[in-house]
């Protein structure tokens, strides 16, 4: 049986822009064969989960809490998910357990598509997964000078870790009030949109100055990050596109076809107009 089933694991999951993404692309390809769903999964399920999977899986997408939680439950990783500690992809081969990530390529491949190929000093809100994930980013676009933003210093030693594989130098702030009085190029947003509202409120009083924001959220958008970047005039990179790219290279190791991404991209952004009908209390 060829392998043609894919889901994204997560928890929650119900949120999940993967599978319009994902089955937008098998439509533009013609890939009638393919399926891809949503699987509600937590850590401690991971585990057996991936034990009940047979032959006609191709792989998964992962999202919280499961980037790290996969790593040991893996046969082979690749060298970046392995210095970013985090695979947010498992491919099925030969029995095996494939480890990748695509949110590095993808966030690289966000910010080249605004116009942002280096940058001299950044800060990144965060120290997660996703944060971890930003800093092979910057590495890739030659940032040096760079500052890491966390509510508990304590809590961001893997980050710290992360930084010391990546062979990168990074500089850890206090989140609040430390994030102010710097001109940055660029501003990375890995925390919830109501996590980085006291930044939104430096940004607008001119406490805090950056050229570019990305903010990883993209739902609901514009987050007030992104509604103060835009009010000062800066460029703004929402979180949409790295779920794009993410899920192209996704898509890619998968099935082994180019990813039709503008249907993607349009199946994405007509789900979200749904949703946000749907809020506002509105048809479809």
């Amino acid at each position: 049986m060829a392998a043609s089933r894919a889901a994204v694991l997560g928890s929650p999951i119900a949120h999940s822009l993967s599978p319009v993404l994902h089955s937008a692309g098998y439509r533009e390809l013609g890939l009638t064969e393919w399926s891809y769903q949503a699987i509600e999964c937590d850590d401690q399920g991971l585990a057996a989960l991936l034990d009940s999977l047979g032959p006609d899986w191709a792989g998964l997408s992962l999202t919280m809490p499961l980037k790290r939680a996969v790593l040991p439950l893996l046969d082979s990783t690749e060298d970046l998910a392995l210095e970013v500690g985090a695979a947010n992809t498992v491919l099925f081969r030969d029995g095996r357990r494939l480890g990748y990530n695509t949110d590095v390529p993808g966030m690289v491949a966000a910010l080249r598509l605004a116009g942002v190929a280096t940058a001299g000093s950044a800060i990144v809100l965060g120290g997660g997964a996703t944060a971890c994930s930003a800093l092979a980013a910057l590495r890739e676009i030659g940032a040096r000078d760079i500052t890491v933003a966390v509510r508990s210093r304590a809590r961001a030693e893997p980050l710290s870790i992360v930084a010391g594989r990546l062979g990168l130098d990074v500089r850890l702030i206090d989140f609040g009030q430390d994030v102010a009085g710097t001109r940055w190029q660029l501003l990375i947003s890995t925390v919830p949109a109501a996590g980085a509202a006291t930044v939104a409120s430096q940004l607008k009083t001119g406490g805090l100055a950056a050229e570019t924001i990305f903010d990883v959220v993209y739902d609901p958008w514009p987050t007030p990050l992104a509604e103060a970047a835009r009010a000062t005039g800066r460029t703004v990179i929402s979180g949409y596109e790295l779920l794009v790219q993410q899920a192209v290279g996704q898509f890619e190791l998968m099935t082994g076809r180019q990813a039709p991404i503008e249907a993607m991209r349009a199946a994405g952004l007509a789900e979200l107009e749904r949703r946000r009908n749907i809020r506002q209390g509105r048809h479809a």
